[in-house]
């Protein structure tokens, strides 16, 4: 298939694989095409994609090599494939999609940082039968902007109620959190009403059991003393066990007073 039948049909594909493609040079039958530009997220990933033609038929074994340079058009060298070089700037972020015997493909870059964002420019170079090996790189390369990332807060809707008691406020939140405002550092549990009847019929049993206690404890120091319960028993009944008889004498009377004797 001659040249003016194959560049028609090829052109068209690199237009679809990549919007703004750089205008291929009419005046000669190879060349480069990338796109102008491109923008990206920091962290993020891109790829610059590219595509290439020439007229030459290749060698049995053409040994294509695809590099890329940034910066500018004279730049470092950051990919190789043969031999296999990354340079270190991006050791570990460079990938090229790329199959041996394809005219396109595309240099994905990684993990994005801020000091990527540059000019990108890919080379190829090939052996061609009866021409030897021809090389030629893209004029105008890829222009790559990196944008910086947005923190984003992601806030939960709550329901607050705000109760006003004398002088001070207090906040309950849906949580069902207590935060006194001048003691946010304390926080308080409210109980439930099971809580409640449970902690209530607890104190009762506590005061019925301090109740009989005292109650037994009374009486068994009342059984250990005779004494007290023998006096409780004489209050109780009226009973006088230690009644002693008068200690007066019965006074006679004149009419009962024996005749006193005589002198003689």
């Amino acid at each position: 298939m001659g040249l003016p039948l194959l560049l028609p049909l090829l052109l068209p594909l690199a237009s679809l694989q990549a919007g703004h493609w750089a205008e291929p040079n009419p005046n000669t039958a190879f060349g480069m095409n990338q796109p102008k530009k491109l923008s990206a997220l920091e962290g993020d990933s891109i790829r610059i994609p590219f595509f290439f033609y020439y007229p030459w038929e290749l060698h049995k074994v053409p040994n294509v090599n695809i590099s890329w340079r940034w910066k500018h058009f004279h730049g470092e060298f950051i990919y190789n494939t043969t031999p296999m070089f990354i340079h270190n700037d991006f050791k570990d972020r460079l990938l090229l999609n790329w199959i041996k015997g394809g005219k396109n493909g595309s240099l994905q870059i990684s993990k994005l940082r801020r000091e990527d964002a540059s000019s990108y420019f890919c080379r190829v170079e090939m052996d061609t039968q009866g021409n030897g090996k021809q090389m030629w790189q893209s004029i105008k390369g890829t222009t790559l902007t990196i944008n910086p990332t947005t923190n984003t807060t992601i806030q939960v809707p709550t329901t607050t109620k705000t109760t006003t008691q004398g002088p001070t406020t207090t906040i309950t939140t849906t949580a069902g959190l207590r935060v006194p405002e001048g003691k946010r550092s304390s926080w308080s549990w409210p109980l439930s009403t099971e809580a409640t009847v449970g902690l209530a019929l607890a104190s009762a049993v506590l005061i019925t059991a301090i109740v009989g206690l005292t109650v037994y404890l009374r009486w068994k120091r009342s059984k250990g003393d005779p004494s007290k319960t023998q006096r409780r028993n004489t209050r109780t009944l009226g009973i006088k066990d230690n009644i002693q008889a008068p200690s007066w004498t019965p006074r006679m009377t004149a009419s009962f007073m024996p005749p006193s004797p005589s002198p003689a």
